[in-house]
């Protein structure tokens, strides 16, 4: 029996390799070398010291488009070209679908949800979830932003004030500011606290033999895929304990807010609730279709809003003389236009922008190609052979991988001073070149020609050239109203108190799925961002 099963196990390693050793596609394309045929560069690119270290290097030395080695000799395109991103998301998204790993991943940990359905409950699940990120709700969400954020406030307030003989704490930003953003998802999420910090515990430095086992998903059937939550191993025990305790708050929550929900009530779940009820029956979210959106909005509109503002004062406690700047701005708009307009904060938001250009909260996508097609470039590439080419044909199944950091920190896009911190980049309208992303040509937020137009909205607190247009992808369904969150956030973290980084310590960005913050020296005590934090005034 042993030996049956071992047989058909090299039988499928050995069909998979043959299948990549028939797509040879790239094989005058420049790129790294291969450590090894089993991982690939999967692995060394996993287990980097900082997230973008490897793709820096190599957009160096290969240029902005190179090939890497996926595990079992697969070949994988790397990019950060723009024209070349533009027509993967945008131009041509039909045409290039999530690969299988991604989207099985996302189905551990948020069950059947919008990001994981297919062509025909897309729609359907869209529709319900269109009102509760439509203009107008989000204009309804900022009381409910401000709210939360002078909660925050208040409490770390009480925590300087506690200390004895000083004025200033040091306060590890990232962990209170994850629980406020779950204040603002709706009211009785303040106790969804897990024990362990999900990401770190589930996706940083995987093993040899997960890297190469995640890498057979795409020749595996769909009823097979949906056992793996049923797997023995600690990543798909957090996911399951991820998506249980989830699921456990959301439907007590969702069953208080079907019995009491009113009309009018401004918290996402208790709009998510209204939607559906007010929904054709035959076409309404079953209980656990509803409870998989709250635990997308989980993690799309806490994890990912909370990391993005532990960037954004890291940052500042770096540039005090930004963190004064952003507060005579807000002193200025006070005085002019009253404490509810924010539509001149100008450098706040270019500062926002700098945040999210410096530090993608996903450093990287993964898509394949649906068909054969030709990849267009903006910066011509030299081959192996020799050759300059500006296009590269791909055959149906390639993989295609897109660096965000990489894109993001492009010095022919972005400047010379790309990998330095500078909002006043983005107060110049002529750097906005291209329409890559949906928010300030950031691939931070990509859009996709097949993605979800959820909202045509002009937030009150920005006004860049192309703030918004369509919702980033299925991922980031919820872009515009973490932008709103950040401002307000933001704007009342700076106005309160100064930051500044303590001395002797090195924070590391890690891929944990999101980019993390982890104190180097301390990376057994989770996701940390110290700051030293003292009151304005005292």
């Amino acid at each position: 029996m042993i030996s049956g099963v071992a047989l058909c196990f090299v039988a499928f390693i050995a069909y998979i390799a043959w299948r990549n050793a028939r797509r040879h596609t790239l094989k005058d394309i420049r790129g790294p070398p291969s450590p090894s045929f089993w991982t690939g560069n999967e692995k060394e690119h996993r287990n980097s010291k900082q997230v973008g270290d490897l793709d820096f290097q190599w957009v160096r030395e290969y240029g902005p488009t190179w090939m890497a080695k996926g595990c079992l000799g697969e070949e994988v395109l790397w990019t950060a070209d723009p024209r070349a991103l533009q027509y993967v998301f945008h131009t041509s998204g039909y045409r290039f679908s999530k690969r299988t790993v991604a989207v099985e991943i996302t189905r551990l940990f948020t069950g059947e949800s919008i990001l994981t359905t297919d062509a025909n409950d897309h729609q359907r699940h869209r529709k319900i979830m269109n009102p509760a990120f439509g203009a107008a709700q989000l204009r309804t969400f900022l009381p409910l932003f401000r709210r939360s954020a002078a909660r925050l406030s208040q409490k770390w307030k009480d925590i300087i004030q506690s200390e004895d003989n000083s004025d200033r704490s040091t306060i590890n930003v990232h962990k209170t500011l994850s629980r406020m953003t779950l204040d603002v998802i709706g009211e009785g999420f303040q106790q969804f606290v897990l024990t362990h910090d999900f990401s770190v515990d589930t996706l940083l430095n995987p093993s040899s033999w997960d890297v190469i086992f995640k890498s057979t998903w795409r020749f595996l059937p769909q009823p097979v895929l949906k056992c793996l939550k049923y797997l023995p191993y600690r990543e798909y025990r957090r996911f399951a304990t991820y998506l249980q305790t989830a699921i456990h708050t959301g439907k007590t929550i969702l069953n208080e807010k079907v019995g009491s929900t009113e009309k009018g009530s401004k918290d996402f779940i208790s709009i998510l609730v209204q939607s559906n009820l007010m929904e054709d029956p035959r076409a309404q979210l079953s209980e656990r279709e509803i409870l998989s959106q709250i635990a997308t909005v989980l993690v799309a509109g806490h994890d990912t809003t909370a990391s993005a503002l532990t960037w954004l004062l890291y940052e500042l406690s770096k540039h005090p003389g930004d963190q004064q700047r952003i507060r005579d701005e807000i002193k200025t708009a006070r005085a002019n236009a009253g404490s509810s307009d924010f539509n001149n904060l100008n450098f706040t938001n270019a500062v926002i922008k700098e945040g999210l250009r410096l530090h993608p909260i996903v450093p990287l996508l993964v898509r394949e190609a649906d068909s054969d097609d030709v990849i267009p470039l903006s910066q011509p590439i030299e081959t192996r052979s020799g050759k300059i080419i500006n296009e590269i044909p791909i055959s149906k199944g390639q993989g295609i991988t897109a660096s965000i950091c990489t894109y993001n920190r492009l010095q022919s896009l972005w400047g010379e001073d790309a990998d330095e911190w500078n909002p006043n980049r983005f107060l110049d309208e002529g750097r906005e070149k291209n329409s890559l992303g949906v928010f300030a040509n950031l691939m931070t937020f990509c859009k996709l020609s097949k993605a979800p137009a959820f909202s045509n909205i002009n937030l009150t607190c920005f006004k860049p050239k192309r703030l918004v247009s369509a919702l980033a992808s299925d991922s980031l369904v919820i872009a515009n109203y973490r932008l709103l969150e950040m401002q307000a956030v933001l704007v009342e973290l700076v106005e309160n108190f100064e930051y500044r980084f303590p001395e002797g310590v090195e924070v590391v960005r890690l891929n944990a799925g999101l980019m993390a913050p982890m104190v180097e020296g301390k990376m057994h005590e989770g996701l940390q961002m110290p700051l030293e934090v003292s009151v304005i005034g005292l």
